[in-house]
């Protein structure tokens, strides 16, 4: 049993709306193989308007939070220090409350896609298309920053996301060309796809799946396969699901709260394929 294991330690995911989150199960997985028996995880309803108070209530037995939207960016003012990786993006996804009371921000999300592409046997990219611009594009294209060797088209719907995204390329330093989503089937014969977007929004790509697809990353994981997924997967494409992004930087969560590592892997997957069939 790990020292400290029996002590009382807390942690939990913040977001609004927080009642669908997967992180419960990932954390309290990862305790359970790790012996934590002390320690617990929940989940709460947490807005920007509510988030500044909810974190000065916090006592000494709190080890971390993982948050989700809308707080990634509202929690940064309220910060100690945030790391690189996470200023990149301008995004913190993770808190861990150092033993001298500071609040250290992270974003695990980046280094997550690195790891759940890496899993696969990717390791590095000629080149990728990226299908939508929000916020876990961003993401993507900072983990592409690290692995893409050259370009990477970014297909979006308005020409403000378009700027944003060439902003992004510029500070990550990654040579970003803009495509409209018009053109999104063209995305489909990239050695790396990577989609960003909200359910739906690529099922009429399904039919345009190349003959020998190479590799989607799809950060959703419910429902899953999405359409697209499960015609690539079909097709005798490689599949990267939102539900291993989930995993990997959840693994980077608890081995940061917990200063354990490595973190479980294993069977933080299973409880998570575990309480996806349940749904």
């Amino acid at each position: 049993m790990p020292p400290g294991a029996t002590e009382a330690r807390r942690a939990a995911v913040l977001g609004s709306p927080i009642a669908h989150s997967l992180s419960p199960v990932l954390h309290r997985a990862a305790y359970a193989e790790l012996g934590l028996t002390g320690w617990s995880y929940d989940r709460f309803e947490v807005d920007e308007a509510t988030l500044p108070g909810f974190i000065e209530k916090l006592g000494p037995e709190w080890a971390g939070l993982s948050l989700t939207m809308p707080l990634k960016r509202a929690v940064i003012p309220l910060l100690d220090e945030v790391s690189e990786t996470a200023a990149s993006v301008e995004a913190v996804n993770t808190v861990v409350f150092t033993e001298d009371g500071r609040r250290a921000g992270d974003n695990t999300d980046i280094p997550g896609i690195v790891a759940a592409l890496r899993e696969r046997g990717i390791e590095q990219v000629e080149s990728a298309a990226i299908l939508g611009a929000g916020a876990t594009a961003s993401s993507a294209l900072a983990a592409l920053a690290r692995i893409c060797t050259g370009e990477v088209v970014v297909h979006v719907r308005s020409e403000a996301r378009a700027a944003e995204m060439r902003q992004w390329g510029e500070r990550l330093d990654v040579e970003v060309r803009i495509a409209d989503w018009a053109q999104a089937e063209q995305a489909l014969r990239a050695p790396l796809v990577i989609s960003t977007t909200p359910a739906g929004a690529t099922d009429a790509l399904a039919s345009s799946v190349p003959e020998r697809p190479a590799t989607l990353f799809d950060v959703l994981y419910d429902p899953w396969p999405t359409v697209l997924a499960a015609r690539w997967s079909a097709s005798g494409g490689a599949v990267v699901s939102g539900l291993d992004l989930l995993v990997h930087q959840a693994v980077f969560q608890v081995e940061q709260m917990t200063g354990i590592s490595p973190a479980p892997l294993t069977a933080m997957r299973a409880a998570g394929e575990h309480a996806l069939a349940a749904r």
